[in-house]
Formats: structure tokens, sequence, C-alpha cells
């Protein structure tokens, strides 16, 4: 049995309005976890009774806000100075609403790059915010990840791109309760070397995304190895939630036992 548990995306099963169907057919098609990154507009109490009668989890969710003021004031994102204190205020509301879903991830992006501010500043723009966020954190068991992205097919501009900096972020911060959210499908894209890259950096990896490249689709749909990467994570002792955030080649019942499949 593997360390890890696969995480399949919430709406290959139910519609966003039929939330809490996501659980119920997901654990018919075989999955313990789903992701389903929005939580704005949940029926909590229903989504806990699906959870209640299932035991599927989820896997993560999107830092927001319910306050479309608050949403304004984040304006550009984290890169940006003024954000700061929007930022708190969704990560209170966020981790307030993940308590609810029993889920222990939270996905943070910075935004996109600002040609008013050079890249040291927005750089350290981003690490105060995650600093300012991280005590919200303390003894909830809920942890940021940290997600770069890929510039070059899907998130134009976007400021955070590499496992480097990202880590390097993740060490000026210094807490136990930032981490990276590794995406293979991105970081695929962006530089490669994604084996050597997962075992080195583990300890700061608190949470992973897959799709194959390109395309995007489900893994065994283009040029990565998605066997040997799953093992790879898998014998780094990595406990975490492996998520499919991708779409499907093919039915769903097909796509699902070829996923759960390739699970070491």
């Amino acid at each position: 049995m593997a360390n890890f548990t696969l995480s399949a995306p919430g709406g290959w099963f139910a519609p966003f309005a039929s939330y809490p169907e996501q659980y119920r057919k997901a654990k018919e098609y075989g999955f313990s976890a789903i992701e389903t990154l929005r939580w704005q507009g949940v029926d909590f109490a229903a989504a806990q009774e699906a959870m209640d009668e299932t035991g599927v989890a989820l896997s993560c969710v999107l830092f927001g806000s319910q306050d479309p003021e608050v949403t304004k004031a984040l304006g550009a994102g984290i890169v940006r100075a003024e954000a700061k204190d929007a930022f708190c205020r969704m990560m209170e509301e966020t981790i307030d609403a993940a308590k609810k879903l029993r889920c222990n991830n939270i996905v943070v992006t910075t935004g996109n790059a600002q040609d008013d501010l050079s890249r040291e500043e927005q750089r350290s723009n981003v690490i105060s915010a995650l600093s300012a966020a991280a005590p919200l954190l303390s003894g909830t068991g809920i942890k940021i990840v940290l997600e770069p992205l890929n510039i070059l097919v899907d998130h134009k501009g976007y400021f955070l791109t590499t496992t480097e900096e990202t880590v390097s972020i993740i060490d000026e911060v210094a807490s136990p309760d930032v981490l990276m959210l590794y995406d293979i499908y991105h970081q695929q894209i962006t530089e490669g070397n994604i084996i050597n890259n997962l075992r080195t950096h583990m300890s700061k990896i608190g949470h992973i995304h897959v799709a194959d490249v390109p395309g995007r689709k489900e893994p065994g749909t283009g040029e990565l190895n998605y066997a040997n990467i799953f093992k790879a994570i898998d014998d780094t002792g990595y406990t975490g939630f492996v998520a499919l955030e991708c779409g499907m080649s093919t039915d769903l019942a097909t796509v699902c036992q070829r996923m759960l499949s390739l699970v070491p």
C-alpha cells in the first residue's frame, strides 16, 4: 500500500451544485479523497454528512473570501505590500472553511509579476504576507501550500515559477505551516527534473498536483512516466495527497481504473 493518498477532481463525479455527491461518487469509483478548490457557497453540514457517510477526504482548498470587498482589496496579489491585510483576512476565512471541511491544505498563489516593482521587492512582499498569515495556522493542523505555475503555456506573467525560488521563500518564512505545492504539470513545463526535485525538496512539499504534458490530461497521455514518478514519491515516504488536477482523455470509469492502477 502506498504511503500517499491519490485524490481525484471532485468535478469528475458531480457538478459543484451537487457538491456532497462528489464524495459519494468518488467512493463508488474507488477514491478516498477528492479535490474541489472552491469552498465559497458550500453547504458545510451537507459536506460533513457526506464525509461521515463515505470516509472520503478533501485534499485542499484555495484561499479566498466570500466578501467581494476583501477580494477587491487583494488586488494584484501578495506580490504587492498593500495586499497583506486583505490576504490575512482571506486566510482567516479560508482556515475557518477548511476546518469545517476537515481539510489540511490551503493553496496560495502570488499573483502576477508587477512592472513597477523589482523582483526582489515582490519576493519580499510575498515573504511578508506569508509570514503574517503563518501564525493564524498555528495549532490548527492546516498548512499553506504555495504554488509556482508555468508561464509558458497557462499563466503568462505569473510571478513564481521555479522550485528553487519557491523553496527559498519557504525557507525565509521559516514556518512549519508554510510549504510548497509541487505541481508536476507546471514544473515539467518550467524546468523538468521532476524526480530529482521531488527527492531533493520533499521535506518542503506539502501537496502534489499531477497532470500529463502536453495537454493536461490524466497521467499516461503525455511525455511523463508516472509509474516511475509515483514510485519515486512513495519511496520518499511522503504521506500527503497526490491530487489529479487534469482533464480526461476517455470515459470516467476507464480513467479512474487507470489512475488507481498507477498507485504503488
